[in-house]
């Protein structure tokens, strides 16, 4: 059995397909998906509700399994995440490591300095701000099990999404959706740095690979994302011809969005990721094209196609 922890994200909703599709049709072997309250995606899924803050539902949520994956995506929330992340990686592992499960981390840059070096697996964490504290905690905890023979896990690790469906990321909010509903989008400081995007549909089929490819554990990977970066501005204007749309946008200054961050929440817990827009990201996913040669990644303007259908 291979289960997902956090199947209710597009990431986990693109997992199980690409679990089904490709790895366990022929065997029939089952795939558990686990959230407060999973929903079905492939006809055979076994649904398994559970809260992995708590360690019993945790433990029995992994029982039985030979591969998890941890794909929780928590809303960006700074406080949440402390409390929770934290909770939540002890009790994925002590669970993996009680029932001999190995462990796939579905993880993201956020420990990463936010300059524009060339990022590789080798990538020291340098965190800005209280998120990108907490997301090197919880994989330097990881790490650290896997060396101490604890667990047998690998970590994969994506820069920004964009994606169809209800895919959430700074792109889809700020870029694809208005162009797809005929208004401005919005960029954050800059619209000339290069930016490196993971279509979601390449990121999950790559783990579901890596997942089940039994000498990529003990390591980490930068999951495959298209060598054709583009700054914000050809990204807009790719995508407003893909719409049909006018490629209209706005570049949104640090200072208005610290200023806006005083009257909302969520836009305040985003702050500290703002410079990395302000440079360009240049995440490195040779390692794995190496590895996986025969792995299509999907070219950004087929992406964006793909983005056009509604949610």
């Amino acid at each position: 059995m291979q289960t997902i922890l956090g199947a209710n994200g597009q990431i986990g909703r693109e997992l199980a397909r690409s679990l089904r599709r490709d790895f366990t049709s022929t065997t029939h072997e089952t795939i558990r998906l686990v959230s407060r309250n999973p929903k079905q995606v492939n006809g055979t899924d076994e649904l398994m509700p559970a809260d992995l803050m708590d360690a019993v539902q945790t433990a029995k949520a992994v029982e039985g399994a030979s591969v998890v994956y941890l794909t929780v995506g928590l809303p960006m929330n700074t406080q949440l995440w402390m409390d929770q992340w934290p909770v939540m990686m002890h009790n994925v592992i002590a669970a993996c490591e009680q029932h001999k499960a190995k462990l796939v981390f579905f993880d993201n840059t956020y420990m990463y300095p936010q300059t524009g070096e060339v990022q590789t697996e080798a990538c020291r964490f340098e965190p800005n701000g209280l998120k990108g504290q907490v997301r090197a905690e919880i994989a330097n905890d990881l790490l650290q099990a896997m060396q101490t023979g604890r667990v047998q896990a690998l970590i994969c690790r994506a820069p920004e999404f964009y994606g169809p469906g209800l895919t959430q990321s700074i792109t889809n909010t700020t870029v694809i959706e208005p162009l797809k509903a005929g208004k401005k989008a919005k960029v954050f400081l800059a619209d000339d740095t290069l930016r490196t995007l993971i279509f979601t549909p390449d990121a999950s089929r790559a783990m579901a690979l890596l997942g089940n490819t039994p000498d990529a554990f003990g390591q980490t990977w930068h999951l495959p994302c298209d060598d054709n970066r583009l700054t914000y501005r050809e990204f807009v204007q790719l995508a407003a011809k893909v719409f049909g749309a006018k490629p209209q946008y706005t570049v949104v200054k640090k200072w208005q969005l610290v200023l806006a961050g005083l009257f909302n929440q969520r836009i305040c817990d985003a702050v500290e990721l703002l410079p990395r827009y302000a440079v360009d990201n240049l995440f490195d996913s040779s390692k794995f094209k190496q590895r996986f040669p025969a792995f299509e990644v999907t070219p950004i303007e087929r992406g964006l196609e793909m983005c056009r259908e509604p949610a």
